[in-house]
C-alpha cells in the first residue's frame, strides 16, 4: 500500500483546498491509519489535527528544508498548488518546497491562466519540471498547458476534483411550494451572486416565485482585508428590490453531513460566477454528482462539464440571461429531469472513491518507476 503525504491549506483553514485535500485524504488514508500533512499558511497557527506534521509559512522560505525532511518517510507526496498559499512573488517558495522533496511528488493543479504574466507561466512551467506527476481536473486545464506553456505532457493527467455522494435514490424532483435555487460556497466579490439577486428580482411573477438561498461564510481573505463590506452590499440590495421574504444570505458554517442535506433539498444550483477563467469549480463537481440541474455563467468548467447536458450556460454579469434559463428550468419540469438524466451518467466518476483510485493508481505507477530507475 502507497503511503502517503500531503501539502496544502487544511482544516481550520476555510478554502477549496483545504476541503480539497481533506476529502481526498479520507479515501486515501484508511480511517485505523494516519498519513503526515504539511499546512500551508500565512502565518503560525494552532490547533491542527494530529495528522498535521508541520506548518509551511509564507514567506518563510528558511525553514522549507527543515519542513519538507518531515515528509522523507512516505512513498509519494500529494501537493496543491494555486499561486495565492505559497510565499514569495506569484508564490515561488513553492519551487524551494518541490527541490526539497525526496518522495516522488503529484502536483494538482488548481488554476492554469489562459493569459498568465511571464513570471507566472515560469513558475508553473518549473513546477511541472519539478514534479514527478502533474494532475488538472479538467480537460480545459489540460489543453491550456499544452498549448501556453513549455510543458512535459506526458506527465499530466487529467483527473476530476471529485465529489461527495449527496443523492439518495430516485431522480430528483421539484416539490411542491416554492422551489429553491442554491448557491453555496465561500462568499467574495467574483461569485458573481449580485447579479442573481437581481435575476431573482424578474422572477417575481412565477407562482409560486423560486426561493433563492445563498449559502456560505465569506471567504477568509476577503474578511480579512475589507471585513463583511461585500456581504454588507448584497443585503442591501436584496433589502432594495423587496426580496427579503424570497432570498436569504446564509452565513452559517455547515457541516459535511448538513451541506449534503442542503444540496440535496434544492431543486436547481446556480453558479453565477465572473470569471472567464476559472478551470476547476468544486461547487460544480458537486452539484452534477448530485444530479442537480445546474443553471452557470461561461466560465471554462462549467462549459466543459455540462456540454453532454447536465444545465444550461449563460453569459457572465448578465441578470436577464440568468433570469431567463431559470425561468425556463422552472417551468419546463421535463428539461430538468433530461439534465438529472444527463448528470446521472457522469457522476459516478466524479464521487470521491473513484477520483481517489485514480490518484492511487498514478502513486502506485510513479513508486513502481522509481523502484526500476
Amino acid at each position: 500500500m502507497v503511503r502517503f503525504g500531503f501539502v496544502s491549506s487544511y482544516p481550520p483553514t476555510l478554502c477549496g483546498l483545504a476541503t480539497f485535500t481533506n476529502a481526498l485524504y479520507a479515501e486515501l488514508v484508511p480511517p485505523s491509519g494516519t498519513a503526515p500533512v504539511l499546512r500551508l499558511v500565512d502565518t503560525p497557527q494552532s490547533g491542527d489535527a494530529r495528522e498535521v506534521v508541520g506548518q509551511v509559512v509564507a514567506g518563510r522560505p528558511a525553514d522549507i528544508p527543515a519542513a519538507a525532511r518531515l515528509l522523507d518517510d512516505v512513498d509519494v507526496v500529494v501537493v496543491q498548488h494555486e499561486y495565492g498559499v505559497y510565499g514569495g512573488t506569484d508564490g515561488d517558495e513553492v519551487l524551494a518546497l518541490l527541490a526539497e522533496l525526496s518522495a516522488p511528488s503529484v502536483v494538482v493543479l488548481h488554476t492554469v491562466l489562459s493569459d498568465p504574466t511571464p513570471n507566472q507561466r515560469r513558475i508553473l512551467e518549473a513546477v511541472t519540471v519539478l514534479a514527478d506527476a502533474v494532475v488538472t481536473m479538467t480537460g480545459t486545464a489540460r489543453e491550456r498547458l499544452a498549448q501556453g506553456y513549455n510543458v512535459d505532457m506526458s506527465k499530466v493527467t487529467v483527473i476530476p476534483h471529485g465529489a461527495a455522494a449527496v443523492h439518495r435514490g430516485q431522480m430528483p424532483r421539484f416539490r411542491t411550494g416554492a422551489p429553491t435555487v442554491l448557491t453555496w460556497g465561500l462568499i467574495g466579490p467574483g461569485k458573481g451572486v449580485e447579479w442573481a439577486i437581481e435575476a431573482m428580482a424578474l422572477l417575481t411573477d412565477l407562482d409560486p416565485a423560486p426561493r433563492y438561498l445563498i449559502a456560505g461564510q465569506t471567504h477568509p481573505k476577503v474578511l480579512l482585508h475589507e471585513g463583511e463590506a461585500y456581504r454588507d452590499r448584497l443585503q442591501r440590495r436584496i433589502d432594495e428590490l423587496d426580496l427579503s421574504g424570497s432570498v436569504v444570505l446564509d452565513g452559517r458554517y455547515r457541516s459535511r453531513v448538513e451541506l449534503n442535506d442542503l444540496v440535496d433539498a434544492a431543486d436547481i444550483v446556480l453558479l453565477p460566477y465572473d470569471s472567464t477563467d476559472q478551470v476547476t469549480s468544486g461547487v460544480l463537481i458537486e452539484a452534477v454528482a448530485a444530479l442537480k440541474p445546474v443553471v452557470a455563467t461561461r466560465f471554462p468548467h462549467a462549459v466543459e462539464l455540462l456540454s453532454a447536458g447536465a444545465g444550461l450556460i449563460v453569459p457572465n454579469k448578465d441578470p436577464q440571461a440568468i433570469a431567463d434559463a431559470l425561468r425556463t428550468l422552472l417551468t419546463h419540469r421535463d428539461l430538468t429531469a433530461g439534465m438529472s438524466e444527463a448528470a446521472a451518467a457522469t457522476a459516478p466518476e466524479l464521487l470521491w472513491p473513484a477520483v481517489a483510485e485514480r490518484y492511487r493508481d498514478l502513486a502506485t505507477q510513479l513508486v513502481s518507476n522509481r523502484v526500476a530507475a
